[in-house]
């Protein structure tokens, strides 16, 4: 078994000299013909473009864009929703050598001035009016942007366009590919510096975690749904569907996302857990109107589970030909029509990362034959850093990626160094020399755990552990993992820092409460109005008592509060990735907090 440096030195062989516009060329040379994008229409019929046709309009954006003076070195912001026309865009950007990055679409105007003006864009890319108006709002603050244009108006120039080719090899592995600004809940947000070789060492990094053969992934189909701003979603879609010549339908409205995965069934699948809880939420709520069908089911889950996870570390033949049969009957019986009803039913990689999630819940969706493995990494390593795709250990988030060192620090922080890991953070070196040490490093701000084959769990952030008044050290992040095993829970957020005990804000799932209270003779049907109800609050009472025995006595929530309406991403509550704002919370809550503590 080679190294991780030895690993490492392979992967920098493979991709020498190599950029994503470079790999772009290839890809378009390689495959022309193929379907690169698909979108819906406004009439629900399909639009796609091949990828010789993705390559001619981004020729023609690239063409436009230099006659408005983006040159190399320029920067260029995009606010686009996750639509096709933002991978023309983004690639256009870096076939005349600058650097583009996203701003989520939900941004404010004074949000949308801070990243322009720290990024210095020179000229800025938008969908809409609508977006247009944030830029207008605060262009007289913003001296660096010269241009703020349509991408449709891109599409349609007169300027022929620039020679593929030849603009491809404009970029140099050592340029910015993107910057990827942090989401800024800790202070003004940092830009992190991606570089061309940072993201084609990842691409070649994850090929080899897949274990398949480069061209196994050619054509695989997967729905792009998430922020483009977010690492996870630029790399999984963009970046790697350029690499690895992937079939990306785009979703611009995540709240579709049910009926996308039913009319795509994708092949490669990435959610952050709350998509992946909202997936099974709605096949627990078809179920809950059949009571003796639902238990049929979750018995046909709890007899599966042990067969699978035996499988999946041991092998096939670990399992007697009665297990096999089993697996067989249960799958068709039970399992495959809920896979298809899902759209999932041809998912060979399903992942699942950005935020914890409960291991029952990876259990479940494996155990239903939905191949679920969780990835851990973040934007400063360009995404991944640890992933086992097949040999899956729930609560794990698997082995270090081919040609990545991860280990420990003495206060048991992870650390990892490899090709993958950022450049610093734009005009910051403070913050940098933080993150990055001396040696190559990257801090990543976890708490971890190493199983005895090189596994890892984390056990929280370092700066999200909760230290009671008794001086005890919590992990919240694995309460709330455990609270939202409860059915009915959606979301949570656990309380108890310099307090007595811990507490915690529990909200409704608003697709499966509706269910069960209809199924248990409750008439009431708005979240509000269930969050009081005294047999809803008895019974998730109950569940708050069975996920308190995993946890020690000083750990266990003593006290909770129902809250009647969905968290929603970037709110107060949650950013545009959901994950939770705790200051956000603690802040809007502080009333029901501080009853909680009163009583």
């Amino acid at each position: 078994m080679p190294t991780a440096g030895e690993q490492r030195a392979e992967i920098d062989q493979a991709v020498r000299g190599a950029t994503v516009t470079s790999a772009f060329a290839q890809t378009v040379a390689d495959h022309g013909d193929k379907v690169a994008l698909r979108w819906r229409e406004l009439d629900g019929t399909w639009g796609e473009w091949t990828w010789r046709e993705y390559a001619d309009r981004a020729c023609r954006v690239a063409a436009g864009l230099a006659a408005k003076g983006v040159g190399r070195g320029d920067r260029v912001a995009l606010m686009l929703r996750n639509v096709a026309d933002f991978h023309v865009a983004d690639v256009a950007v870096l076939l005349l050598g600058a650097t583009p990055f996203s701003i989520y679409s939900s941004s404010a105007p004074d949000q949308v001035k801070y990243l322009v003006s720290h990024a210095r864009a020179k000229v800025a890319i938008v969908e809409d009016d609508g977006f247009r108006q944030r830029f207008d709002a605060v262009r007289a603050d913003l001296p660096d942007l010269e241009h703020v244009v349509f991408v449709a108006d891109l599409l349609d120039g007169d300027e022929p366009p620039v020679d593929l080719a030849t603009a491809a090899a404009i970029a140099e592995p050592g340029d910015l590919a993107t910057l990827i600004y942090t989401s800024g809940t800790t202070g003004p947000p940092k830009g992190v510096m991606i570089t061309h070789y940072n993201v084609v060492w990842t691409a070649e990094s994850l090929l080899r975690g897949f274990e398949v053969e480069r061209a196994d992934l050619v054509g695989m189909r997967l729905v792009s749904y998430l922020p483009m701003a977010h690492i996870a979603e630029r790399m999984t879609s963009h970046y790697a569907g350029i690499l690895s010549a992937y079939e990306v339908t785009s979703c611009p409205d995540p709240g579709q996302l049910g009926g996308y995965l039913r009319d795509v069934h994708p092949n490669v699948g990435f959610g952050v857990p709350r998509i992946w809880e909202k997936l099974a939420a709605g096949v627990e709520a078809a179920l809950a109107a059949d009571p003796d069908k639902k238990q049929k089911f979750d018995e046909a889950v709890e007899a599966a589970a042990p067969l699978v996870a035996k499988r999946t570390l041991d092998g096939d033949a670990a399992l007697t030909d009665d297990e096999r049969s089993t697996l067989e009957f249960l799958d068709a019986i039970a399992f495959a029509p809920v896979r298809a009803l899902l759209g999932l039913d041809e998912m060979r990689f399903a992942i699942t990362g950005a935020a914890p999630i409960a291991v029952d819940l990876v259990e479940w969706f494996r155990a239903i034959g939905v191949p679920l493995s969780e990835i851990y990494g973040m934007s400063e390593n360009t995404g991944p850093l640890t992933w086992e795709a097949n040999r899956v250990k729930p609560g794990y988030v698997g082995r270090a990626l081919p040609g990545v060192e991860v280990k420990l620090a003495d206060d048991g922080e992870v650390v990892a160094r490899g090709g993958n890991v950022f450049e610093g953070y734009l005009d910051d070196p403070a913050k940098t020399a933080e993150a990055l040490d001396t040696d190559g490093w990257l801090h990543t701000g976890d708490i971890g755990e190493f199983d005895d084959e090189g596994y890892l769990r984390i056990v929280d952030r370092k700066k999200e552990l909760i230290i009671t008044a008794g001086g005890k050290n919590i992990s919240p992040a694995n309460l709330e993992a455990a609270l939202k095993s409860i059915a009915l829970v959606g979301q949570t957020a656990v309380i108890g820092d310099k307090r007595p005990f811990m507490s915690a804000l529990l909200v409704l799932d608003p697709d499966v409460a509706p269910g069960w209270a209809k199924a248990h003779g409750i008439e009431s049907t708005s979240l509000a109005e269930l969050a009081e109800h005294p047999e809803v609050i008895a019974e998730v009472e109950a569940g708050v008592k069975e996920a308190n025995d995993r946890f020690s006595q000083v750990e266990q929530v003593k006290r909770f509060k129902l809250l009647g309406h969905e968290w929603l991403p970037d709110s107060e509550e949650l950013t545009p990735t959901m994950k939770l704002k705790r200051r956000g919370i603690n802040a809007k809550y502080a009333d029901e907090i501080e009853a909680l503590y009163s009583k």
